[in-house]
C-alpha cells in the first residue's frame, strides 16, 4: 500500500461564525487521484484552500510528508493549484506564461525552454510557445494553465473546479487527458467537484462531503453501489431511497411487501432506509404467466433518454424511477422485480447532514 503523502488531523473552520469543517480527518497516498465530492457550501473548496496554502485552519494541523506545513506559506509547499478560471496571464505569451514560476526560482534559460517544451507536449499543445492566451479557446487555456502548474514538477496538484467552465464534450475529453496526465507525471491529484459523473470518471477514490462532514470515502464503484447514507445514495446518481423495516437477515420489509436481500447485521425490524438504483428495477410484463416479480404497479411517465428509457411506475403506494432498455407505454401494468444483490440497505440518518433530499417516508 503507498504511504501516505498528505494528513489533514482534526482540521475545523468557520467564516463568519459560521462552521464550515468540523474536526475533519483525512489522509491522501502517494500518486493518488483524490476527487473532494459535495455540493456548494460543503466545505471541499475550503478544504482544498487549507491544503494549498490559501488558508488557515482554526484548529487540527496539516501534514505533508510527515512535516507540519499548517502555518507554511503557499509558494513554499511543494505543490500547485490549477483553478476554475485559468488566471493566465494576458499580457504575457503563452511561454512566458509556463515559464513564469521557473523564473521566480532563478532557473537557468536553457533548463526553462526544455521544461516548456516537456510540458506543452504533455497537454498536447506543441508549438504554441508565441500564442497570446486570448487567441485559444476555453479548453487550451485550461491546458495552459495545468502545464503551468506542472512544469514546477510539484509532489501534488490541486484542481479546483477546473473543468466548471468548459463545454460538456471538451469537459469529457479533459478527463481523460487528466487521468493520463496524473499517469505519465507519477504525481497526487487533488481534485474537487460537486459534478458526481466527473468524480466517478476519473477518481481513485473519492471523498463525499455535505455541511462540514465527510458522509463516505471509497473507490467509485463502492460509493455508487453500496452508499453508506441516504446523503450520499441521493447525491451520486439517481436512486430510488425508501423508508423500510429490516425484518431479520436477508429480508426487508419494502411498502409492505417482504424482499429477500443479502445484508445483514441491522438487527430484528429494524427502521432502515433501501436504495435500489432505477436500473436495477425490473419491469415485467404481467401477460406473462412464467414472469418473476415481487408488486405490481402502474407506469405513469415514460422519456426516451437515448441509451435507456426513463419510467415512472407507481406501486404500493411509491413512484418508482426505472431505468431500461424496454419500454411500457403509460397506463401499462407491470410486475416489479428486483434481484436481492442490488437491494442496499442502509442506517437511518443520525443528524441531518446525512439525510438525501426528498426522502419518501
Amino acid at each position: 500500500m503507498k504511504k501516505a503523502l498528505v494528513n489533514l488531523e482534526h482540521i475545523s473552520k468557520s467564516y463568519d461564525g459560521q462552521l464550515i469543517l468540523d474536526d475533519l480527518n483525512l489522509y491522501i497516498r502517494e500518486n493518488e487521484f483524490l476527487t473532494l465530492l459535495g455540493p456548494s457550501g460543503c466545505g471541499k473548496t475550503t478544504t482544498l484552500r487549507i491544503l494549498g496554502g490559501f488558508e488557515t485552519p482554526d484548529a487540527g494541523k496539516v501534514y505533508f510528508d510527515g512535516v507540519d506545513i499548517t502555518h507554511l506559506q503557499p509558494n513554499k509547499r511543494q505543490l500547485n493549484t490549477v483553478f476554475q478560471k485559468y488566471a493566465l496571464f494576458t499580457h504575457m505569451n503563452i511561454a512566458e506564461n509556463i515559464a513564469f514560476g521557473l523564473k521566480i526560482k532563478n532557473k537557468s534559460k536553457a533548463y526553462i525552454d526544455d521544461k516548456i517544451k516537456y510540458a506543452l507536449k504533455l497537454v498536447n499543445l506543441d508549438g504554441y510557445e508565441k500564442r497570446m492566451p486570448d487567441s485559444l479557446s476555453g479548453g487550451q487555456q485550461q491546458r495552459i494553465a495545468i502545464a503551468r502548474a506542472i512544469v514546477n514538477e510539484p509532489k501534488l496538484l490541486l484542481l479546483d473546479e477546473p473543468l466548471g467552465a468548459l463545454d460538456l464534450k471538451l469537459r469529457q475529453d479533459m478527463q481523460y487527458e487528466l487521468i493520463r496526465l496524473k499517469n505519465e507525471l507519477g504525481i497526487t491529484f487533488i481534485y474537487v467537484t460537486h459534478d458526481q459523473e466527473e468524480a466517478l470518471t476519473m477518481s481513485d477514490t473519492i471523498v463525499v462531503m455535505n455541511q462540514g462532514y465527510i458522509q463516505q470515502i471509497g473507490t467509485p464503484e463502492m460509493i455508487y453501489n453500496e452508499p453508506e447514507n441516504a446523503f450520499v445514495a441521493d447525491f451520486i446518481g439517481e436512486s430510488n431511497i425508501i423508508s423500510a423495516t429490516m425484518i431479520q437477515d436477508r429480508l426487508v420489509e419494502i411498502l409492505g411487501t417482504k424482499f429477500a436481500c443479502v445484508d445483514e447485521g441491522f438487527g430484528n425490524n429494524t427502521p432502515v432506509d433501501v436504495v435500489i438504483r432505477p436500473e436495477d428495477v425490473e419491469l415485467v410484463d404481467l401477460a406473462n404467466e412464467n414472469a418473476k416479480y415481487i408488486i405490481e404497479g402502474t407506469v405513469t411517465h415514460v422519456i426516451f433518454k437515448g441509451v435507456h428509457y426513463e419510467m415512472e411506475v407507481m406501486a404500493n403506494g411509491f413512484e418508482w424511477l426505472v431505468h431500461s432498455t424496454g419500454m411500457f407505454p403509460v397506463g401499462t401494468k407491470v410486475g416489479i422485480h428486483v434481484d436481492p444483490f442490488n437491494i442496499q440497505i442502509m442506517n437511518k440518518p443520525e443528524s441531518e447532514d446525512e439525510e438525501a433530499v426528498g426522502v419518501n417516508e
